[in-house]
């Protein structure tokens, strides 16, 4: 009778912790932040937390998740599917303007290559700009995200289709700091001043939030580029 009695109270001990946890996440007034709370959206300032991972994905599955999340920190226009080839287009379509306090050249991308490019852009490129610099960074400069294309390899085109040719990928050449000095990756990287950890810091952080990442470290073709992917397999060179 002991054991069930233990059974029982073990029981009910677990069954209010479950009812407590479900209050704690569900009540109006909980004073869960957001960025703990499991059923909140993704804002793209709330701080990184072990549940950032999930709320990006939930984002990411649809065009109406993905715009609602890239509008807590970018300025963008939602535009219709592009379609110019079985092998090209554009699903979820966005003209992205702007991402937290940067702007950047108007750019047709997927909405979600620009919103894993905002979370870089919040959680690695500015604090790493106020790391090494101690400011924040007004303008994101790139190359091209759409671009109906192959591979291209240093032996020429591979004859599969980039991932440019869905907007699945961006290109980033550099930043402006606050003060107005531009910063490049193709002299940055070898630089023997604070652009080179700069720039691999920058590296390295947006292998947390894009599915595949390439730079000068891949080769010759990268030396100008951050190579972006929303989809990939995890390489980060």
């Amino acid at each position: 009778m002991r054991i069930v009695s233990l059974v029982y109270a073990l029981l009910t001990i677990a069954l209010m912790a479950l009812a407590g946890g479900a209050l704690l996440i569900y009540a109006t007034d909980t004073p869960l932040p957001d960025e703990w709370n499991p059923i909140k959206p993704l804002v793209i300032s709330d701080p990184v937390t072990p549940l950032t991972a999930a709320k990006m994905q939930r984002a990411l599955r649809d065009g109406p998740s993905c715009r609602a999340a890239l509008a807590t920190g970018a300025t963008f226009d939602a535009m219709d599917d592009l379609v110019t080839s079985p092998q090209c287009g554009i699903a979820d379509r966005v003209r992205l303007t702007a991402i937290g306090g940067a702007g950047l050249s108007p750019v047709e991308t997927r909405c979600q290559t620009a919103l894993r490019l905002a979370m870089w852009q919040a959680h690695g490129i500015e604090p790493a700009a106020q790391r090494h610099f101690g400011q924040g960074i007004a303008r994101i400069h790139h190359a091209s995200s759409y671009n109906c294309r192959q591979i291209r390899t240093t032996s020429g085109n591979s004859g599969r289709m980039s991932t440019h040719a869905t907007a699945n990928a961006i290109d980033i050449s550099g930043v402006t700091l606050d003060d107005g000095r531009r910063l490049n990756l193709l002299d940055g990287w070898p630089a023997a001043d604070a652009r080179a950890p700069f720039f691999r810091d920058l590296r390295d952080s947006a292998c947390m939030w894009f599915r595949l990442t390439l730079g000068p470290d891949y080769n010759r073709l990268h030396a100008d580029h951050f190579h972006l992917q929303h989809t990939g397999w995890g390489l980060c060179r």
